[in-house]
């Protein structure tokens, strides 16, 4: 909790800034006098702890739960476990004494329950929910009054990534039902001897006899009664959720919307339409794009059903992948890729601004990866991206994301040391959470020193940890490698590991794109930022590391500075010239006027709408890849062309005529910020609470605490 102000705080009504991570979900929240509150939980919706105390045959006591909101916990699932995560009981919280924090259960527990058992709570919501009823101080009993609620949300990340989303069928014209399989036969790594495709994320394939040309022309009508026989055999097989994406329909979507009024009567509720989603050239790309939106869609609309049942008419919107707010009725799957790590990104860049640097790279690692972005006074958007091997043609913030967070697996392959990809999550979670997980990057930096456990939300088990780490040593001494580590070398060397992995995804986003990282700040922030951005940056040679009072919860912060944002698109190809780009302004005012209606219609008033932000994507003619060139001061689009090639790619072709690709607009409707009300600047340096003994690179230091 803090006791810090918030200006523009709306009188009678709270508001709730809310980050959903792999791992942990961060709260923010700001209470109609302006105070700023926070809370932090599993994603997964437990709670951990430890039961201390057994006062009766049927009442639990765990010092940790003195102070959380009178009979919060009632009517909450509580299960115990041993040390290795075997269940040892299971019942009801029929009462909760948040004086003493001892929970009376419904059932009589083990007589022989060993001591410091550990136990878990999990209600019956959604991780969001548990938070805003938390510092509202309200058990499940009670209704949540109306509130403001903002929410950014790795779901649909998750879903792709494990590719638990919708049985979802791709229909396409005849001829194309391999498109997606083929696609561009590109090898992300050259050089692999065992190429392993990413494994298809529909399950059938329907194919269309129809055929509209280049021109947009119709060249086969498609048989009605046909194409109801086809849709209905899918509805029959279970399939849940339809991508069409039929050829050319980028210049003319009159067949997909016909295949989707069928679709509709047949009884689908979830159908995605290329020509909407992504009316651009290149079949494969908007093929993929309307896949993940069928996929994700009835997951990600699950999802907010269950939130809109416990907040009940209250504000709700969600983060996009591309930085801005949107009603959570008009939320899809293709925007929702980097839902979670976009609020990161408006926050970093927002707090560096007002602490003077221009510049900043953004360092947010959590637990499950990090995700890094850079920042020179612009956001940096890619239009067309690969993520989860899949292609998605949507306006997203440049963020690089590396599988090396807090819950990233710390493991010995026979060969090597490797840290990730495979993560612990929020269940069972690392080791040293006592529920039989896994060794991870958390608990290297627990056994290091880095993480005072009296400062953690829960207890965490140091020794169980040293235990596994001298058994990988052990099994690490008896390989064909034959190294012999000790405790504090080896998690010295998982953290080297995971400090490489990181740093080179900032190289990626910096060097690889022509920007120098000794010239930015790096902004620290995420539960485990903090005890990685030294030895990031120091790599890196960058001088400035800036770690905000509320780092912590820094992505939930950025979704209360968001906007609402609209985008808008056209393709153009055409040849570059003062005549074309004379053409164009009634293309742009076109799709102004859209987004600008929009805007509007999520409650934006009209002065709060800033102009359009206009760019164009071009490239060299009979060049495949285009740069996206937002209006230059002065007008001159190849002037600014040249000067980003250059930086990027080393050259230029003076003499060779360019392209426009694609028109692109976007507006902003702002809505009121949250600022801090004032800010001191202290010059006298923190006096240190503690000290205590930390291994930095094996290397053991007496450390001040903050």
């Amino acid at each position: 909790m803090s006791d810090s102000k918030i200006g523009n705080a709306k009188a009678g009504e709270w508001e709730f800034w809310i980050d959903v991570g792999g791992t942990f979900t961060d709260c923010l929240a700001r209470t109609p006098e302006g105070e700023i509150l926070t809370h932090k939980l599993l994603s997964s919706g437990l709670t951990p702890g430890v039961v201390v105390e057994t006062p009766s045959p049927i009442q639990i006591l765990d010092p940790l739960r003195r102070g959380d909101p009178p009979d919060f916990w009632r009517n909450y699932a509580c299960r115990l476990f041993d040390v290795e995560g075997n269940p040892l009981y299971a019942g009801r919280v029929v009462q909760f004494d948040a004086a003493s924090g001892t929970l009376t259960l419904d059932k009589v527990l083990p007589v022989d329950l060993p001591k410091q058992v550990r136990y878990e709570l999990k209600g019956e919501e959604e991780a969001p929910v548990i938070a805003i009823r938390y510092l509202l101080k309200l058990p499940m009993s009670e209704a949540i009054p109306p509130i403001q609620v903002r929410l950014g949300t790795t779901r649909g990340t998750n879903a792709l990534l494990t590719r638990r989303g919708a049985r979802t069928a791709f229909i396409t014209t005849q001829g194309f039902k391999d498109v997606l399989l083929i696609a561009t036969q590109d090898r992300p790594k050259l050089f692999d001897l065992a190429i392993k495709k990413p494994e298809p994320i529909f399950a059938e394939t329907v194919e269309i006899d129809e055929r509209i040309d280049a021109e947009g022309n119709i060249l086969r009508v498609p048989d009605q009664n046909r194409i109801r026989e086809q849709v209905l055999a899918l509805k029959e097989r279970g399939i849940e959720s339809l991508a069409i994406c039929l050829l050319h329909a980028f210049c003319n979507g009159e067949h997909e919307e016909l295949v989707e009024r069928i679709a509709r009567e047949v009884g689908f509720d979830e159908i995605s339409v290329s020509s909407r989603l992504a009316p651009l050239i290149k079949l494969v790309s908007r093929g993929d794009t309307t896949v993940v939106d069928a996929y994700l869609n009835p997951v990600l609309r699950s999802y907010v059903r269950g939130i809109r049942r416990s907040v009940g008419d209250s504000s709700l919107k969600l983060m996009t992948s591309a930085g801005g707010l949107i009603d959570a009725e008009h939320f899809v799957g293709k925007d929702s890729i980097l839902s979670g790590p976009a609020g990161g990104v408006i926050g970093f860049s927002r707090v560096a601004e007002r602490a003077g640097f221009v510049r900043s790279i953004g360092f947010d690692m959590g637990g499950t990866s990090t995700d890094v972005a850079r920042f020179d006074g612009t956001y940096e958007r890619e239009f067309e991206t690969k993520k989860a091997g899949v292609r998605i043609v949507a306006p997203m913030l440049a963020v690089e994301t590396v599988a090396a967070g807090g819950g990233s697996l710390c493991k010995f392959d026979g060969v090597k040391l490797v840290v990730g990809p495979e993560s612990a999550g929020a269940n069972p979670g690392p080791a040293c959470y006592g529920r039989g997980g896994p060794l991870t990057v958390t608990d290297m930096n627990l056994f290091a020193g880095k993480i005072p456990q009296e400062d953690f939300p829960f207890p965490l088990d140091c020794e169980i940890v040293r235990q596994k780490l001298q058994g990988l040593c052990d099994e690490i001494a008896d390989s064909p490698l034959g190294t012999k580590y000790t405790p504090r070398e080896l998690a010295a060397g998982f953290l080297q590991i995971a400090n490489a992995n990181m740093v080179r995804a900032i190289r990626n986003i910096s060097v690889a794109k022509g920007y120098d990282p000794r010239d930015y700040t790096l902004v620290t922030f995420g539960g485990a930022g903090g005890q990685h951005a030294c030895a990031v940056a120091r790599t890196l040679g960058i001088s400035r590391v800036l770690a905000h009072p509320l780092s912590g919860v820094l992505s939930a912060y950025g979704i209360g500075l968001a906007d609402i944002r609209q985008f808008g698109e056209q393709m153009v190809l055409q040849p570059y010239s003062t005549e074309q780009l004379q053409s164009l302004e009634s293309v742009f005012a076109g799709l102004e006027g859209s987004a600008r209606e929009k805007i509007l219609a999520e409650g934006v008033a009209a002065e709060n709408i800033e102009p359009a932000n206009r760019s164009l994507d071009l490239r060299y003619q009979g060049v495949e890849t285009a740069l996206n060139i937002p209006l230059p001061d002065d007008g001159d689009y190849a002037k600014a062309f040249e000067t980003q090639h250059r930086r990027i790619y080393g050259y230029v072709h003076p003499n060779r005529p360019l392209e426009i690709v694609t028109a692109r607009i976007e507006v902003v409707g702002t809505l009121p910020r949250l600022e801090p009300a004032c800010e001191t600047r202290v010059e006298r340096r923190p006096v240190a609470k503690r000290h205590s003994e930390v291994d930095f690179a094996g290397v053991s230091e007496r450390t001040p605490i903050f």
